[in-house]
Order: C-alpha cells, then sequence, then structure tokens
C-alpha cells in the first residue's frame, strides 16, 4: 500500500495522459489539495508506444466530435420532422372543418 508523504493518504492509481507518458499508470494522492506524485505502477514505455498512443488519441478524439456533431444534426431533424407532422395534421383537420 502506497501513502502519501505528504498527507498519509493511501494513493490512488491513475493515468498520465502526457504525451512523455500517455497512457501510463502511476500512484497518485486521491486529495486535489495535494495531488503528489508518488510512483509509478508500470514501467517505462518503448518510445513506439510514445508516438502511437497520442495519434490514436487524437484519431479517437476527432470521431468523437464526428459523433456528437451527427447526433446534433440527428436531434435538429427530428424536431424539423415533429414540426413538419404537425403541420400536415392541422393542415388536414383545418381542411376537414372548412
Amino acid at each position: 500500500m502506497v501513502r502519501c508523504a505528504r498527507c498519509q493518504a493511501v494513493c490512488v492509481i491513475k493515468t498520465s495522459w502526457t504525451n512523455r507518458n500517455p497512457g501510463r499508470r502511476f500512484y497518485g494522492c486521491p486529495h486535489m489539495d495535494c495531488n503528489r506524485f508518488m510512483d509509478w505502477v508500470d514501467p517505462e514505455m518503448c518510445p513506439r508506444s510514445m508516438v502511437i498512443i497520442p495519434g490514436l488519441l487524437r484519431s479517437l478524439n476527432r470521431h468523437q466530435a464526428q459523433i456528437q456533431e451527427i447526433e446534433e444534426e440527428r436531434s435538429r431533424l427530428k424536431k424539423y420532422l415533429i414540426v413538419t407532422w404537425v403541420l400536415v395534421v392541422v393542415s388536414v383537420m383545418f381542411k376537414l372543418l372548412n
């Protein structure tokens, strides 16, 4: 069990997403006011990993942004469809009443 040198709290395993250590896990203090790095859980990564992982993360972020845009467009089109159907129903009812 690893403890924080400053506050003696039990450390939690966190993940680094820096370009130098992408995806590498480390022990860190759980308290935000302390937020200290203690030690690495994983061994140092090979240089190729330091190139591949950030590229994959950028690709994932692009795909997630595209998914969000598509979902927003879908929601907008769904609203247009509902408004169109309401107008059609109102139009048909108006014609039937006249």
